[in-house]
């Protein structure tokens, strides 16, 4: 069974960073786009940012272009997501996602909350 765990949520002030990671196993991560998803209690879940199975492209929803960044290591079968200038409105619940055609896995989620 294919699995994905996220850490590195938590408690942050705005304008602050936090950065998390996804650790996959059981499946062939170097093959699949890696997703970070985010969901607010009563809303959709809204993807954040996409990168390619080799790295080599990525693209983010225009909220968090410019203050997030998704990385990977296939050879740590890990994504992350750093993400800075953080605001009340970042706040929700942080998926990570593998997708690969009709494969498509998600992990369990990692809160993060933006408060003074």
């Amino acid at each position: 069974q294919a699995q994905l765990v996220e850490s590195g949520g938590g408690l942050v002030q705005p304008g602050g960073s936090l950065r998390l990671s996804c650790v996959a196993s059981r499946f062939t991560f170097s093959l699949y786009v890696m997703n970070w998803y985010r969901q607010v209690p009563g809303k959709e879940r809204e993807l954040v940012a996409t990168i390619t199975s080799t790295g080599g492209s990525t693209n983010y929803a225009d909220s968090v272009k410019g203050r997030f960044t998704i990385s990977r290591d296939n050879a740590k079968y890990a994504v992350y997501l750093q993400m800075n200038s953080l605001k009340p409105e970042d706040t929700a619940v942080y998926y990570c996602n593998a997708l690969l055609n009709t494969l498509n896995y998600w992990g369990r989620g990692t809160l993060v909350t933006v408060s003074s």
